[in-house]
């Protein structure tokens, strides 16, 4: 355990954070497209939204600007946790199996980008849920924090705060699994022909090449787990199966990709500013911890000083 490299963990939480935040908006709006048009829940029925711009726009017209950062506080309390072990498992389970970056291989970083993202979405579940009960419920959902984790768990128990946990952890593999290695070998195929070298911008055009093959492999598998994780119970799906069916019948199988151009242009950006912190880790730091409330920064603070050095 002395020899475990604790910068990944830290730096890759740190550039989470800053991720998310910068991409937040985006998110909501993707999540908006994808829970309306659901023929058998009245309050979704309306096809309120016809894109992410006029998402965006409406419901910052309607709801007030602040509407657009709606669930922020568990979206960064998730990137915290979710990010910091996704990311530093990531790069530790890589090291464990080759010791060599240029000894990577298709196999490995697909083995270890989907053992990271299982183990971190599932951890970080309960405030998947939460963040995106508030994204497509906006002002409805009322109160701090942590008062509403305790209200999902009194209304609905441990299976509320896990509900589509397989899910998640389905969609953080093939998201991980393909983004990660994608990113890997983009970059490393970049470098090795000799057309870029090892620059910012072959960091830039390697994430938005792996931001569209994790938004192809991923987009259904997302419509389901938004729609199953903002339903209170189970009125309306039974299970997964149950609303992959009833999306394609009553919606199109289209109905399964909704959604997707926010995706991609969330995953873009947010591959981008967390690739970027492998460039310039002092800045991307320096502006999280400008954003984190101070509550948070004594513990933060804290345990940087215990870290080995």
């Amino acid at each position: 355990m002395s020899s475990l490299n604790w910068k990944p963990f830290v730096f890759g939480g740190l550039a989470s954070v800053t991720a998310e935040c910068g991409t937040f908006p985006i998110d909501l709006a993707k999540t908006r497209l994808q829970v309306q048009g659901q023929v058998g829940d009245s309050k979704y029925r309306e096809i309120r939204y016809r894109g992410m711009l006029h998402a965006m726009m409406r419901i910052g017209r309607e709801e007030g600007p602040r509407a657009l950062y709606s669930g922020i506080a568990p979206a960064m309390l998730r990137q915290a946790s979710y990010g910091t072990i996704k990311i530093g498992t990531y790069q530790s389970f890589k090291r464990l199996l080759v010791e060599r970056p240029e000894d990577e291989t298709l196999l490995t970083n697909v083995i270890c980008g989907i053992l990271s993202g299982v183990i971190s979405s599932t951890i970080a579940n309960p405030t998947d849920v939460l963040k995106i009960r508030m994204q497509a419920q906006g002002n409805l959902i009322q109160g701090s924090m942590m008062g509403n984790f305790i209200n999902i768990y009194q209304q609905e128990g441990t299976r509320g705060l896990w509900k589509g946990v397989s899910l998640t952890a389905q969609r953080a593999a093939i998201v991980v699994g393909v983004e990660l290695p994608a990113y890997d070998i983009t970059k490393k195929h970049l470098i090795l022909s000799g057309y870029m070298g090892d620059t910012v911008y072959t960091h830039f055009l390697s994430s938005f090449v792996c931001g569209l093959a994790g938004a192809l492999a991923s987009n259904p598998v997302d419509v389901v787990r938004t729609r199953l994780m903002n339903q209170r119970g189970g009125a309306l799906y039974q299970g997964t199966l149950d609303c992959i069916l009833q999306t394609w019948r009553h919606e199109g199988f289209m109905a399964l990709y909704k959604g997707f151009f926010p995706n991609w242009l969330r995953l873009g950006p947010w591959n981008i500013i967390v690739s970027f912190n492998c460039v310039v880790r002092a800045p991307v730091c320096l502006y999280t911890l400008c954003l984190m409330p101070r509550s948070l920064l004594t513990p933060l603070r804290n345990l940087l000083r215990a870290l080995p050095h």
